[in-house]
């Protein structure tokens, strides 16, 4: 129920961040401010454009529920520690702060606190953050995460292959493009200089293109079709290494949710045999089965099977 609860306020506080930024639920305020003239200060009125009340009542809500959750949360933490460092527990936090900052800061008049105000405004933007909070919820998020991290050295290996190509194909395009326009003035040079031309190879070499940049000439469209070539071929490399661990990830999870939630109990049969033989055999096998389904979560819905099958047998 509480993760009911948590999952709706999470989308109500994101679909109130996504609707501040509509002009349909912006209102006019008259905001009078004192500007001093020499030794005379004299008060000046203005209209503002800002957020309707009714939104940031919303918005108020629900970081009062996410306060008390947080609290509750580290209140029963049995290590402090570790909840401080986790990386939800921070977002949490950081998407809290600045919505009691600024509320404590708005009855003020001074021009220091309007700068803190205006800051603080412009830091909303990590209340988007709370979207991470879901992967408390959905296996498939947890399952995201976990690639994610184990394909650091993929996506390093990614970004290196396509910081060379763009080194590469930024001063190919610039040349290109000046000897072109040397024998064809009437040419406008989109590429004036190579680190502009970086975005140009960067939007290329990802295939998507803009086309805010390109090139005019037959030199420089040979560089282009290369460009586009090579980053096909850059980005296709890494890639199936991490479809690889999303795959063994997300069949771990699956399996860990099959597996049986409690361990039932059997009660010894009395007319099974209990010499000293049958009886030795038989903790050997629970020892094998019990050391099986530590080191695999597979192990224990087998083990589980066998003796069932066993059961069923030994009444037969």
């Amino acid at each position: 129920g509480v993760a009911i609860i948590s999952l709706f306020f999470i989308l109500v506080s994101i679909t109130t961040f996504c609707l501040e930024t509509h002009q349909a639920f912006d209102v006019e305020e008259n905001i009078t401010e004192q500007v001093p003239f020499g030794n005379i200060t004299k008060n000046e009125f203005r209209t503002e454009i800002v957020t309707n009340p009714k939104l940031i009542m919303v918005e108020g809500i629900c970081v009062v529920w996410f306060t008390f959750e947080f609290l509750v949360r580290i209140i029963c933490c049995p290590n402090k520690l570790a909840f401080i460092k986790n990386t939800l527990n921070i977002i949490d936090f950081v998407a809290i702060l600045p919505f009691y900052l600024e509320m404590s800061l708005r009855g003020l008049s001074s021009k220091a606190a309007s700068n803190v105000l205006g800051f603080l405004r412009v830091v909303r933007f990590v209340r988007i953050l709370r979207i991470f909070k879901l992967t408390r919820h959905f296996v498939g998020l947890r399952v995201l995460g976990h690639t994610l991290r184990a394909s650091v050295n993929e996506f390093l290996l990614l970004v290196i292959f396509l910081a060379l190509g763009v080194l590469i194909f930024a001063t190919m395009i610039y040349y290109a493009e000046r000897i072109g326009v040397t024998y064809n003035p009437g040419i406008k040079n989109h590429f004036r200089n190579i680190p502009i031309s970086f975005w140009w190879a960067v939007v290329t070499m990802t295939t998507l293109g803009y086309g805010d940049m390109y090139p005019q000439t037959w030199l420089g469209m040979m560089v282009g079709a290369l460009c586009a070539l090579a980053g096909v071929l850059t980005i296709a490399m890494p890639v199936p290494v991490i479809v690889n661990n999303f795959g063994m990830y997300y069949s771990l999870a699956m399996a860990k949710q099959k597996l049986p939630k409690k361990k039932k109990r059997h009660t010894q049969n009395p007319d099974a045999p209990t010499d000293s033989a049958s009886f030795v055999k038989s903790e050997t096998n629970s020892h094998i089965d019990s050391t099986q389904s530590d080191t695999c979560p597979l192990a224990a819905e087998e083990s589980s099977s066998r003796n069932r099958s066993g059961e069923v047998k030994m009444s037969w």
